[in-house]
């Protein structure tokens, strides 16, 4: 694999830290990298260094001549007084844009619901942020660098980007690296990963799983190379001290496989545990929304519009719902009504009595009681309570130890604190207060992967109702016990997770396609024929003289509705029906074959990284055959009516 570029014996310095020492590495041609490690030990800065913008103190940023680097910040240099367009392909003619087939599928599959003619500056963070990724991804380029490209995108956004970038390259070509904190985007582009810490960056073989694998043997080798140390340490003190001689003990644990690992690891939580405290906290009952609607009025400028349409959801004491919801589908507006915030247009909600609320929000609210100057050991000496989490009675300081805060961090001020670290701040605060009902809304945001982790593993011993709201797949599915999708203003309950949700909005989009196609066209008929006009807009001449193939059974008179969907001959009918049967079964088949695989991956060696990729290529192989069968079966279905 040819180099494209790299740095060699590289170091950085901030006035308070050093950041890298004597830092060398390499990016192949080909290679698909995932950077992780802590808030503050230089992910960014590390995509700022390799792609030029950062001057390294000491050593040297190398390049192939050739190699042209694309780079998304945190930040964009977007205009607010250009518009979308001219921000995403600047003065090139359309002809020229409009041709291109992966050009056309980056403006759909990422801004097709904003404005092409809107001003970049009345966009929302969210819009601006996928007007800059779209910029940045329909140029040529060599080597991508995306710093958190996922932050402010839903999940089916997510997927999309995904499946753009394992396929924007042949395999072997180009290069991507990519810092973020979303695990499950990270195990489906990244074929290595890149730990950075302490000064260092640590190479890893396979996605964030096998990356995790690997994590865990190295250190349970660096505990048996301790454990030895320590032995030797003793042998040597008792030689000293002339006593008795020193009796090593053989380790008692070993790792043979990645099952082992986790075989007496208990369940992550104990469901009927959790839901016994939440009950004797909270009572029978917690939230109840029966049929409700919510509408907000329009203007003369701006359409009125129905956000919530007879929705219907029971929350019980201690169950963990998940929410999703594409941008602006109104899950902040549904957590407003389960708060008893929001006026309703029909329907009503019946809160528990003895319900008390606690909600992370976004912009972190909780914190603005908070003075700058403020340090983070006064804001803790406020709560003199303690609150029970996973069994025990943690005080405010184990707390926020808990999350990762050490006793330096405790002196700092609460204006200096990091993204994450305010996050983190806020969450302990809402916990102090002793809630029975939790509603976290992206609480993944500025944390890191291993923070994500911390935070996730003290939610697992909350004794309470828990409502989480976030684009974070693995979050998601990880946290939470069940999950819910706001689509179209309906709530729908996905038993099969987030893949289900998926695939339900994949069908609703193709039909609207569909049905926006049929609208052109009979905007064209109309056209050629003059509204009202007398003329059969399925005669065969007029097609033809439009451009389009006579439909199959379109005859003129006709039944009206009737007429305008094709007829399928008895012929057909039978060819999509054993069509599906025959999908039905090679899904069956690879379904198995999947599940053979995974099975298969446990029995690997944690640390033959090459082992691993190959199996995880294979399942990847079989998916991706699978959903190629899943979508013709429904493409199928789709014209059979069925």
């Amino acid at each position: 694999m040819a180099f494209m570029l790299g740095c060699e014996k590289v170091r950085v310095d901030f006035p308070t830290k050093q950041v890298f020492k004597d830092l060398s590495l390499g990016v192949d041609e080909g290679a698909r990298i995932g950077i992780v490690g802590r808030n503050g030990d230089g992910k960014s800065t590390l995509l700022t260094l390799l792609s030029g913008a950062l001057e390294p103190d000491e050593g040297r940023v190398v390049r192939t001549r050739s190699v042209t680097v694309g780079v998304l910040g945190q930040g964009d240099d977007l205009r607010d007084d250009e518009t979308v367009h001219h921000a995403v392909v600047g003065d090139a003619p359309e002809y020229e844009w409009a041709s291109n087939v992966r050009t056309r599928s980056i403006l759909s599959g990422l801004i097709s619901d904003i404005d092409w003619e809107a001003k970049v500056g009345t966009l929302s963070g969210g819009q601006r942020r996928r007007v800059d990724l779209a910029r940045l991804l329909v140029g040529d380029w060599d080597v991508l660098m995306l710093d958190e490209p996922t932050n402010h995108l839903d999940m089916r956004a997510i997927t999309w980007l995904a499946n753009h970038l394992k396929g924007r390259w042949r395999p072997g070509m180009g290069a991507l690296l990519v810092v973020t904190h979303d695990r499950w985007f990270l195990d489906e582009v990244c074929l290595q990963m890149w730990e950075v810490h302490d000064g260092v960056v640590e190479p890893f073989e396979g996605g964030f799983s096998a990356y995790i694998m690997q994590r865990v043997e190295r250190d349970r080798l660096a505990a048996l190379a301790e454990e030895k140390r320590q032995n030797q340490l003793r042998r040597e003190l008792a030689w000293l001290s002339r006593g008795a001689r020193a009796r090593a003990t053989k380790p008692k644990f070993h790792v043979k496989a990645a099952r082992e690992l986790i075989a007496d690891v208990p369940e992550l939580r104990n469901e009927l545990e959790l839901k016994r405290m939440a009950m004797a906290r909270l009572g029978k009952q917690c939230v109840d929304v029966n049929n409700v609607t919510v509408r907000f009025d329009g203007s003369e400028d701006v359409p009125g519009k129905t956000v919530l349409k007879d929705v219907t959801w029971m929350i019980g004491p201690g169950d963990r719902f998940g929410l999703i919801g594409e941008n602006g589908a109104g899950k902040t507006t549904l957590l407003r009504v389960i708060q008893g915030l929001q006026p309703l247009r029909a329907g009503n909600v019946k809160i528990g009595k003895t319900v008390r609320f606690a909600v992370l929000s976004q912009h972190l609210d909780n914190l603005k009681d908070c003075h700058p100057d403020e340090r983070v050991r006064q804001v803790t000496s406020r709560f003199t309570r303690r609150t029970m989490l996973d069994g025990r009675e943690m005080t405010p300081a184990q707390l926020l130890e808990s999350l990762g805060f050490t006793n330096a961090d405790m002196n700092e001020r609460v204006h200096d604190l990091s993204g994450g670290q305010k996050r983190r701040l806020a969450l302990m605060m809402i916990l102090l207060e002793e809630p029975n009902v939790l509603i976290l809304d992206e609480p993944g945001n500025d944390l890191d992967v291993d923070m994500l982790a911390q935070v996730e593993s003290l939610l697992d011993g909350w004794p309470g109702t828990l409502v989480l709201v976030t684009h974070d797949r693995y979050l998601m599915e990880r946290v939470t016990d069940h999950q819910y999708a706001l689509i179209d203003g309906t709530l729908r309950h996905l038993p099969g997770g987030v893949d289900e949700y998926l695939r339900i909005v994949a069908e609703r989009d193709w039909r609207k396609e569909r049905q926006g196609e049929a609208k052109s066209f009979i905007k064209m008929v109309d056209s050629k024929t003059g509204a009202g006009g007398s003329v059969d807009p399925f005669d065969g001449d007029i097609l033809a003289e439009l451009g389009f193939a006579p439909l199959e059974g379109g005859e003129a008179g006709g039944e009206g509705a009737e007429q305008a969907k094709p007829k399928l001959s008895g012929g057909q009918i039978r060819s999509l029906r054993k069509l599906m049967e025959s999908n039905d079964r090679k899904m069956e088949t690879l379904r198995g074959k999947i599940a053979a695989k995974e099975q298969e991956m446990t029995q690997v060696d944690p640390s033959d990284y090459v082992a691993l990729t190959a199996v995880q290529d294979q399942i990847r192989e079989l998916q991706e055959k699978l959903d190629e069968l899943e979508m013709e079966w429904l493409e199928a279905a789709e014209q059979l009516g069925e």
